[in-house]
């Protein structure tokens, strides 16, 4: 089973001379540019000391009137954030690195990544023995973790003499080093700027309608911004039909990915891009059957879902997974696809998330707003789904099947060929009222305005029935189905 998905396109890859790949050469190479560490923030000035007292602050370097690269790094970011404040259109809130948001967000974070920001902020207050001391603990602990070492050695650096520009080290071995620099300095970019740029207080993302119990969590990423951000659902466990449908998620989780290669948008087999879309984890595949490249495990997606082969997209094995025993992370497009986590981070979502009814949605950009701007998306699309199920109950066909889209496709067949088994479904049973349960609606809006909907479909006098899903789309200001199935 392992070597058949193997094959499969979609799984991360390993181009040549990848930053972190083979922690031989490239760890060398890091080392040698340990004077560089912060630098990698957003490429500006930096701190210097004075030889006969070693570490210094900001205010005590040899050049008083020069910032500290990481109050410089944190200015110009936190500056350009609250510039967009009026007219930011992902909803989040701007925000100053301030120990207060630091410890609001640190428990959302990987450990490491925690770890990082922490030493980032010992630096920002001049604290540079101190930061030295977690910097060496944390190089320790992940001796795989690139950004890490970066920082460790800049510390370290100085200790001994000034350290004035970009690179203080031999312009051989910076050239040499120009990739792994360029992608370590946009991973610490994003980093930071997940930190001054959150999700308010309660916020979600657009894509969720609604939430069935059954969903004890979901997933969102955010490609722009090279976050997962894992939640929890707080909808009591059972529900009556009457009970509010509002959305109730916690953010529990906020993690750093990496997406394709070649960006985002998937569309063919091979082409290194990861998609966008709805989607639903499939399956835990055993870290046992897999190759070290995958990390302590996976979790397969339904890329290509019904929306994806409507639109002729073409490819499989769209996975989140880790990352090799020598690396901690991957740049911020690095994959054949795949969403790639640290194995730390992986570890938690392994632990937490359930195949089949954790719902994993991938963007371009986030959209955050409160719940409550939903529901009128929310009751405008379920006064819809309402009467589709009373035509159904009723078993009127002929209005059952103005629902359907003339491009209705299901495994292959389309509308003509699957309305015979709707047909003798309902002459079978008769008339009988259908009740709708556990109610799922995610919104997908990008060319087209798309709900993918889950539910249970249970006939009155029965506790049990069948799982369905399926796939709107709204045409000509009508909203019609152009997928339907059962789902275990």
């Amino acid at each position: 089973m392992a070597g058949r998905r193997m094959g499969q396109r979609g799984h991360a890859g390993v181009p040549p001379g990848a930053p972190g790949v083979g922690l031989g050469a490239n760890r060398r190479v890091v080392w040698a540019l340990g004077a560089v560490a912060v630098a990698a923030l957003l490429a500006v000035g930096i701190d210097s000391v004075r030889p006969d007292r070693g570490l210094t602050s900001a205010s005590e370097s040899l050049d008083a009137t020069e910032p500290s690269l990481l109050n410089q790094a944190m200015a110009r970011v936190q500056d350009a954030a609250r510039s967009q404040v009026p007219a930011n259109p992902s909803g989040l809130e701007t925000s100053s690195l301030t120990q207060t948001r630091l410890n609001e967000v640190k428990p959302l974070l990987g450990q490491a990544e925690a770890r990082l920001i922490g030493i980032y902020q010992l630096i920002s207050q001049g604290q540079h023995r101190e930061a030295l001391a977690l910097a060496d603990r944390l190089v320790k602990d992940h001796p795989n973790f690139q950004l890490a070492h970066l920082v460790h050695g800049d510390l370290l650096s100085l200790q001994a003499r000034p350290v004035r520009q970009l690179g203080d080290v031999p312009d051989t071995k910076a050239l040499a080093a120009s990739q792994q620099l360029s992608t370590l300095r946009e991973e610490s970019r994003r980093r930071l700027l997940a930190l001054t740029e959150r999700p308010p207080e309660g916020s979600i993302p657009t894509q969720f309608l609604a939430l069935a119990p059954q969903s004890r969590h979901a997933i969102a990423i955010d490609a722009s911004r090279s976050r997962l951000y894992l939640f929890e659902n707080l909808n009591p466990a059972r529900s009556s039909p009457g009970d509010d449908r509002q959305p109730k998620l916690k953010l529990v989780g906020d993690f750093y990915i990496s997406v394709g290669l070649s960006g985002i948008e998937k569309s063919v087999e091979g082409d290194k891009r990861t998609p966008l879309g709805v989607y639903y984890i499939t399956s835990n595949l055993n870290p046992a059957d897999l190759p070290d490249l995958y990390g302590v495990g996976a979790l397969p997606i339904n890329y290509p879902n019904p929306l994806d082969v409507q639109r002729g997209k073409t490819g499989s094995g769209i996975w989140l997974h880790g990352t090799p025993s020598d690396q901690f992370v991957r740049a911020p497009q690095a994959s054949d696809g795949c969403v790639v986590l640290s194995n730390p981070d992986l570890e938690r979502l392994l632990g937490t998330v359930q195949i089949r009814t954790t719902p994993v949605v991938i963007a371009p950009e986030l959209q955050w707003v409160q719940p409550d701007a939903l529901s009128s998306d929310r009751v405008q699309f379920e006064s819809v789904l309402e009467a589709w199920r009373r035509s159904r109950s009723e078993g009127n066909l002929a209005e059952l099947k103005g629902f359907y889209s003339s491009r209705f496709s299901n495994q292959g067949r389309d509308l003509a060929q699957w309305w015979p088994r709707v047909e003798g479904e309902l002459r079978s049973t008769g008339p009988r009222e259908l009740a709708i349960k556990d109610l799922s609606v995610l919104r997908w809006n990008d060319t087209d305005d798309t709900r993918v909907v889950t539910f249970g479909e249970v006939a009155a006098g029965q506790t049990r029935g069948v799982t369905k899903r399926q796939y709107w789309i709204r045409e000509n200001d009508r909203w019609t189905i152009f997928f339907e199935g059962t789902i275990g």
